[in-house]
């Protein structure tokens, strides 16, 4: 069975679509069946594939507010073992079109149950809100990943998803658990990145990765290529810290929290 992992922070620019992308890709290349599933209207995670953004081709809204299938919707990417669930602008009328229907918070798992059996992995990649589609995200999760950026605002905001998550154990009784907290555009040279990574390692403890995402110019650039880090360099600084990530999420012993 496939494990869903949820990449969440309602603050933006701290590298969650960034992390999506590539932690999918850098899973696929581990000869892993990979479903990327971009939950977020933005439709980045979409175009950071070379696939461009269209008005009328299925996509996730029509999956979640229409009568497409997962068929309809499924694409087969132009990297190996790596498929997606496409987004479009359309998917923010879902926050308002899912009020009235019965599970709402829950037509993203139902939808995405059966796949379990066909992905080793399934990426969501949510949008920077504590909303209807990222509460669907997280009740169809087993595990959401954190990203966080090495900055003085990195805390802000985080508390706020941590105490999501306990609602959604303890309102829900869903056992969502925290695959980890990733720290993202760590610049070594700063004593300010220095010391912003110790407090978040001592605030989060165990729950920190060990690999760091860097600020990294190649990172920047491969979205607008339509290519994840390892496609487009795979010997960058990026693709390095991203196949580490998929190596420590493959071999994690850890107790989740």
């Amino acid at each position: 069975m496939g494990r869903i992992i949820a990449v969440a922070n309602q603050k933006g620019g701290v590298g969650k679509t960034t992390t999506a992308i590539n932690l999918a890709a850098a899973l696929a290349a581990s000869d892993l069946q990979v479903l990327l599933v971009d939950c977020d209207p933005q439709a980045n995670s979409t175009s950071g594939l070379g696939i461009p953004r269209k008005l009328g081709r299925p996509s996730l809204y029509h999956l979640l507010v229409g009568d497409a299938s997962v068929t309809d919707v499924l694409i087969n990417t132009q990297f190996d073992g790596l498929s997606l669930i496409p987004s479009e602008k359309a998917l923010v009328g879902a926050n308002i079109e899912l009020v009235d229907v019965d599970d709402r918070e829950r037509q993203l798992g139902q939808r995405l149950d059966p796949l379990r059996q066909n992905f080793d992995f399934i990426i969501l990649d949510c949008p920077p809100a504590l909303d209807l589609l990222t509460l669907n995200a997280l009740l169809a999760a087993d595990t959401v990943l954190i990203p966080i950026q090495c900055e003085f605002f990195a805390l802000e905001g985080i508390s706020e998803l941590i105490d999501t998550v306990a609602r959604i154990r303890e309102n829900y009784q869903h056992p969502l658990r925290i695959e980890g907290v990733l720290l993202t555009m760590y610049d070594d040279r700063t004593n300010l990145t220095k010391q912003i990574a110790a407090d978040l390692r001592e605030f989060f403890a165990a729950d920190i990765f060990e690999t760091v995402i860097p600020r990294n110019i190649k990172l920047a650039e491969a979205p607008s290529f339509g290519k994840p880090i390892i496609a487009y360099d795979v010997r960058s600084k990026g693709a390095e810290c991203y196949i580490q990530l998929a190596r420590e999420i493959l071999t994690d012993d850890r107790p989740a929290a």
